[in-house]
């Protein structure tokens, strides 16, 4: 069912939707989000029902843009570091030891 138009900015539902193609991962949640307020296929009966499942919806999205940050964080770094000169990664060594030596 759809609803009149309240006084929405066309301006602000376009970068909306440029922002939503960014991140895949919100999108995704936001169209499942819709999929329960529209109720189309009846998988809530009760208010309760509905509730419960926007909130673990919500959830998830909360996790899969915490990762996709998190991602795109580490990225970002990865990059800023490598550009920089003069640095040294660490590196996990390769070698546990010399052996003990037959004293």
């Amino acid at each position: 069912m759809q609803t009149p138009k309240r006084g929405v900015d066309d301006q602000r539902i376009e970068r909306l939707i440029r922002k939503l193609e960014s991140y895949p991962e919100v999108l995704d949640r936001v169209e499942r989000i819709m999929e329960v307020v529209e109720n189309d296929t009846g998988e809530a009966i009760t208010a309760d029902e509905a509730e419960e499942l926007l909130v673990q919806e919500l959830r998830r999205m909360g996790h899969d843009a915490l990762q996709g940050w998190a991602r795109r964080k580490e990225v970002k770094l990865e990059g800023e570091y490598g550009a920089r000169t003069g640095i040294v990664r660490r590196e996990k060594k390769d070698s546990t030891g010399r052996p003990d030596s037959d004293r």
